[in-house]
C-alpha cells in the first residue's frame, strides 16, 4: 500500500491485508479472519470489520485526482473513510473522490452465503468499457521504462524471507490482495511481455523442486520467446538479516556442509548447490540454456567468498552465466564510526557529496575492478543484481534526523546525477554487463532513498539522479541479449 510508483490501474492489488477490527477494543485487535483460498472474507463475527488502506505512499499533489470506482461481487456493506465524499453507492458499486491522505476500505459486513468478494477500486477513467481488464497497468508506467534491458522482480517476488514451499503457495491472479504475498508469475510475465524487457526472477528459497518446475514451465509457455529469462536463487543469501541466510545455513549443516565453528561458510555451499539445482529444473524445461541467463550473486565487498566459496563450490562457476554484485556507492554514517552519524549530519551538502564521489565511488569501483576478475576467471559475465547511491545511517545513525534530510538533499542535489555518470561510465568501461539500479521509484526516509525517483508523476527534471540514468541508458542503447 506504501507503494510510490503505481503500477496498477486496480489501487486494491496493491492494498494492504485486512485488519480484524473489534468495534471497542484496540486497532487491529479484532479476531482472526476466516477466509477463503484467495483472500477473501467468508463472514465477520458480531460487532466486527476488516479495514484496508490504499495508496499510503501517494498523498497529495502525486496521488491522480477524480472519482474512483470500487467494484465488487457478493453481498454485504462496504463503506470508504478518510475521503472527500462518496459521490454514490449501490450494490456492487461505489464512487468516491479520495481526500488528501491515505484512502480506506472497510467491510462493514459480507453475506456468508454470497460473501463480498472480487473488490476492485480502479483509477479515474478505467470503469468504462471494462478498460481495466485490456489495459491494467497505469499510463505512463511501461513508456517510463522504455528501452530499459531487464526488470528484477525481487521486491514484486516478496523474495525476503518468502514463506512458499510448494506451487500450490504461490500468489494467484485472483488473490484478493498481491501485497504480502508477491505479484503472479502470470503479471510479471505479462508486463514484460508488452514492455518487451527482460525478467529476472528469484526463486524463493524454500521453493521445492516441483515448485520450481512449474513456475519454469509458466515461464515457457507465456513469455515472449525473444525474451531472456534471468533465474536467481532468493536474494541475498549471504545476508545474516534476512531469513534465507539462516535457512541456507541449516540446509549447509543437515548435508554437511563447510566447517562446523562457520556455519555461513555452509550456507554460501549450500546456496551454490542449490542454484545449479534450480538451474538445472530449467534447462530440462526449456531443453537446453539458449534462453537463460543463470545468476550466482554475492556480496561485492567480500571477493573472498566469490573465490573460495561460491564460484568453486560444486563448481558453480563453470555451470553459470552471470557473477552477480551489489557494488552501491556506500556511506554508512553510524554513532562513533569514522566519520560518525553526529559528524556527518553536521556537514554540508557538498561535503557529503564531496565523500560520496572521493570516498564511496572510488572504493564502489575497487569491488567491481575485483570482482570483475573472479567472473573473467570463471568465463562468466560482471552483472549488477542492485545498484546505485547508498547514503544511508545505520546502527543508529538513521535516527538522526538532520543526517536523513541531508542525505536526501543530496540525493536531489544536480552533482548526484553527476556522480551517477561517473558510476556508470566507470562500470561500462571495467567491463560490467547488465546493471540493476535498486530501486526505479520508492519513498524516501530514514531507512534510505533508494528509488531514482520519489513519486511515479516525477520527471528526469524534477530527480537529477533519474535524468541521468535516461541519458546514460539512451546514449549507450545495445540490443538485449
Amino acid at each position: 500500500d506504501w507503494n510510490a510508483e503505481l503500477p496498477f490501474v486496480d489501487i486494491f492489488r496493491l492494498s494492504r491485508p485486512w485488519i480484524s477490527q473489534r468495534e471497542g477494543q484496540g486497532w487491529g485487535q479484532g479476531p482472526k479472519l476466516e477466509l477463503d483460498e484467495h483472500g477473501w472474507i467468508k463472514r465477520l463475527e458480531p460487532g466486527c470489520h476488516a479495514d484496508t488502506p490504499m495508496m499510503t505512499g501517494l498523498k497529495d499533489p502525486h496521488r491522480p485526482d477524480g472519482e474512483y470506482v470500487c467494484l465488487y461481487r457478493g453481498k454485504g456493506t462496504i463503506e470508504f473513510w478518510n475521503v472527500k465524499r462518496t459521490v454514490s453507492s449501490e450494490p456492487g458499486r461505489i464512487v468516491v473522490e479520495p481526500g488528501g491522505d491515505t484512502m480506506w476500505l472497510r467491510l462493514r459486513a459480507t453475506d456468508p452465503a454470497d460473501p463480498v468478494r472480487d473488490i476492485r477500486v480502479l483509477m479515474p477513467g478505467f470503469e468504462t468499457g471494462e478498460k481495466y481488464k485490456t489495459e491494467p497497468y497505469r499510463p505512463g508506467f511501461t513508456a517510463q521504462w522504455a528501452g530499459f534491458n531487464t526488470y528484477r522482480f525481487m521486491d514484486w517476488m516478496e523474495t525476503n524471507g518468502n514463506p512458499q514451499k510448494t506451487w500450490a503457495d504461490r500468489p494467484k491472479v485472483d488473490d484478493a490482495t498481491w501485497a504480502g504475498h508477491g505479484v503472479p508469475a502470470e503479471v510479471m510475465i505479462d508486463l514484460c511481455n508488452r514492455a518487451k524487457v527482460n525478467p529476472w526472477f528469484c526463486l524463493p528459497h524454500q521453493a521445492d523442486d516441483d515448485y520450481v518446475k512449474s513456475f519454469a514451465e509458466l515461464v515457457k509457455a507465456k513469455l515472449d520467446p525473444s525474451l531472456k529469462i534471468h533465474i536467481e536463487y532468493s536474494n541475498e543469501v549471504w545476508n545474516s538479516i534476512f531469513a534465507q541466510n539462516r535457512y541456507a545455513q541449516e540446509k549447509g549443516k543437515e548435508l554437511g556442509l563447510g566447517p562446523k565453528e562457520r556455519p555461513w561458510e555452509g550456507a554460501g555451499m549450500y546456496y551454490a548447490k542449490r542454484s545449479l539445482q534450480i538451474f538445472g529444473i530449467f534447462e530440462q524445461v526449456f531443453g537446453g540454456r539458449q534462453r537463460l541467463v543463470r545468476v550466482l550473486a554475492w556480496q561485492a565487498a567480500s571477493p573472498w567468498w566469490v573465490e573460495n566459496i561460491i564460484l568453486p563450490a560444486d563448481n558453480a562457476g563453470k555451470n553459470a552465466d552471470a557473477l552477480a554484485i551489489a557494488p552501491y556507492i556506500t556511506f554508512l554514517p553510524r554513532p562513533g564510526g569514522d566519520p560518525s552519524s553526529d559528524t556527518v549530519g553536521g556537514w554540508t551538502v557538498d561535503q557529503i557529496l564531496d565523500y560520496t564521489e572521493q570516498k564511496a565511488l572510488p572504493q564502489s569501483l575497487d569491488w567491481i575492478r575485483q570482482q570483475k576478475a573472479l567472473a573473467d576467471r570463471y568465463g562468466l559475465k560482471l552483472v549488477c543484481y542492485e545498484a546505485g547511491q547508498h547514503l544511508v545511517g545505520v546502527a543508529g545513525g538513521e535516527n538522526n534526523q538532520a543526517l536523513t534530510d541531508k542525505f536526501m538533499a543530496a540525493n536531489r542535489h544536480p552533482r548526484m546525477g553527476a556522480i551517477y555518470t561517473k558510476y556508470l561510465d566507470g562500470w561500462h568501461a571495467l567491463g560490467g554487463d547488465l546493471m540493476c539500479l535498486f530501486s526505479s521509484v520508492g519513498g524516501w526516509s530514514k531507512w534510505g532513498s533508494w528509488g531514482l525517483a520519489e513519486y511515479y508523476d516525477q520527471t528526469e527534471d524534477d530527480q537529477p539522479k533519474l535524468k541521468a540514468v535516461m541519458d546514460w541508458n539512451r546514449a549507450n542503447q545495445r540490443p538485449a541479449p
